[in-house]
């Protein structure tokens, strides 16, 4: 080898390492640290795939309800592990036909393929189950709300996200009026 050519390595070494250390710090600014799931940059480059290739996807949004509450109540651990216990909820709920993000604070986000997606009444008792914290039993509830971009007359994930968010509210007023009253969260 010559002399030219060996003066090239340590720059191409360097170059190498500069970018799987970048690759490496992107792959995790796309997972929550907290839960491990997506963060919505990474959740939403997915689902759009997703969604590309399953026109019949469905999206879903959940938000934790009475997070602050418990949070005030329990302590931020208390609140840390509930956050987690949903994420694991919904990760498992969505299993391989689906992904799982978190969107911030205690709002959750899932695409699934439909046809082989489980049932929203199967997320709906996982996230009202109580989880342990510390020795304690506490409670957990959430609102869930989906859309099915299959009933949408243009089928985007922002049109779809809007959807699933407004069915969420209207399943928070059901809530509500059933006198189960979700603090604020």
């Amino acid at each position: 080898m010559d002399t030219q050519a060996l003066a090239l390595v340590p720059p191409l070494v360097g170059w190498a390492a500069h970018s799987g250390f970048l690759a490496h710090r992107l792959a995790v600014a796309r997972r929550d640290p907290l839960t491990g799931l997506h963060t919505r940059a990474g959740w939403t480059a997915r689902a759009t795939r997703l969604i590309r290739r399953h026109p019949d996807a469905l999206v879903v949004l959940v938000d934790l309800d009475g997070f602050k509450t418990l949070n005030d109540t329990y302590g931020h651990a208390a609140g840390d592990t509930a956050l987690t216990v949903a994420a694991s909820r919904l990760a498992a709920w969505c299993g391989r036909h689906g992904i799982a993000g978190r969107l911030g604070g205690d709002e959750f986000v899932a695409a699934l393929d439909h046809t082989h997606g489980p049932d929203l009444t199967d997320l709906d008792r996982a996230l009202h189950r109580p989880f342990l914290h510390a020795g304690q039993t506490l409670p957990l509830a959430a609102s869930v709300g989906s859309c099915r971009l299959a009933d949408l007359p243009t089928r985007t994930l922002p049109g779809a996200l809007a959807a699933a968010d407004a069915a969420m509210y209207a399943a928070k007023g059901r809530a509500t009026r059933r006198g189960h009253r979700p603090a604020s969260s």
